[in-house]
């Protein structure tokens, strides 16, 4: 009886050993699956400098090293932030600042001259996170436009303000406040005389002049924007520009107006204009690429496609546009011969173009 009761507690002993065995092996194997490999934080930045007819036998192998060394300043400067763990809007506010303080491009200090021969701002910028933004219009002595977008949109219930108003805004704002000599360039203003003397011609021949010719249309293009990704997951775009060489009566293009030249949403992509303005606007561009991804599944490179190289150029508009999406796919999609444009992903790879797909 008594051998009995020990072979019995003998087997429940064994068996009470193995379930803890299997238990422990359980606990041992939830444990290794729990710890995560670390990852580098994804994040991007992509720029462009304007997009338009740019072509290599046209730029001096001087001027072609000027640009590509401007561009490559410009989006280290955000890069630089973003690295750091610094927030996509500030990396992009210190993008374009380094391209509005240069004349090469068509905003800040290269910006062109309106038919009064006078220089009148655009800018806008959108934060992905929130979908707030902020935007200004046809200021003349705001010395880095895109922070006067970033303080409306940081510091007042507004999305747009324009003019007068928005340079009131700025100097309470503290920002930097320049006479408009500042954005005088020699070249820009020899671009509106010939563009003058053209019309001139024209209406002498025929009565009337054409506002919309070639020339006209090319010499507006020179827009800067940057869109970002950061490493929290944020994405915001930011644009700005001088407009249309020999612009009249006040005239807005599509830089300023959110989901035409800017639109940032964490769901899909950030995304920044570069065009004939008034074509972006019409086709609510920017939006229009962000909307695709949201409602039509499509990829940040199939809807850029399709709307720059389709509905865009249907329409008779050209341009082109940058964007990154929230994994941090980039994008450089344009149907001009060339755009000013880099890009540098979370590895630091850097890339820099000026013409099309055959440079």
């Amino acid at each position: 009886m008594y051998k009995r009761l020990h072979i019995l507690v003998v087997i429940l002993l064994l068996i009470g050993c193995k379930e803890n065995s299997e238990q422990n092996s359980t606990d041992f194997t939830e444990s290794e699956t729990s710890i995560s490999t670390p990852q580098k934080e994804n994040f991007g930045i992509v720029i462009h400098g304007g997009a338009g007819t740019i072509l290599k036998k046209n730029m001096t192998p001087e001027k072609e090293a000027e640009y590509r060394a401007k561009l490559e300043e410009a989006i280290r400067a955000g890069y630089t932030i973003l690295e750091a763990g610094g927030t996509s809007l500030d990396a992009i506010t210190a993008t374009i600042q380094v391209m509005e303080n240069s004349p090469l491009f068509n905003a800040g200090k290269g910006a062109v001259f309106t038919n009064e021969g006078t220089n009148e701002l655009d800018t806008s910028i959108m934060d992905g996170k929130t979908l707030n933004a902020g935007a200004a219009a046809g200021v003349t002595t705001v010395k880095n436009p895109i922070l006067l977008a970033r303080a409306i949109m940081d510091s007042s219930e507004h999305v747009m303000m324009a003019r007068e108003g928005a340079e009131k805004f700025a100097k309470e704002q503290g920002l930097e406040i320049v006479d408009p000599s500042y954005f005088y360039t020699e070249n820009r203003y020899k671009s509106l005389e010939r563009i003058k003397e053209r019309e001139k011609t024209e209406l002498d021949h025929d009565g009337q002049a054409s506002f919309y010719d070639p020339i006209i249309k090319d010499s507006k293009f020179g827009t800067v924007g940057c869109v970002a990704l950061d490493k929290d997951g944020n994405l915001a775009a930011g644009t700005s520009t001088g407009g249309m060489t020999n612009k009249r009566w006040g005239r807005i293009g599509d830089s300023p107006v959110i989901g035409a030249g800017t639109y940032a949403n964490n769901k899909t992509c950030a995304i920044s204009s570069t065009g004939w303005g008034e074509y972006f606007i019409r086709g609510v561009i920017a939006y229009d690429i962000s909307a695709m991804m949201e409602y039509g599944n499509k990829t940040l490179a199939e809807a850029s496609s399709l709307v720059i190289q389709d509905k865009l150029s249907k329409m008779g508009g050209d341009g082109g546009i940058i964007g990154i999406d929230h994994e941090g796919n980039a994008v450089m999609e344009f149907n001009t011969a060339g755009m000013y444009r880099a890009s540098m992903n979370r590895k630091g790879e850097l890339y820099v173009g000026i013409y099309g797909d055959t440079e």
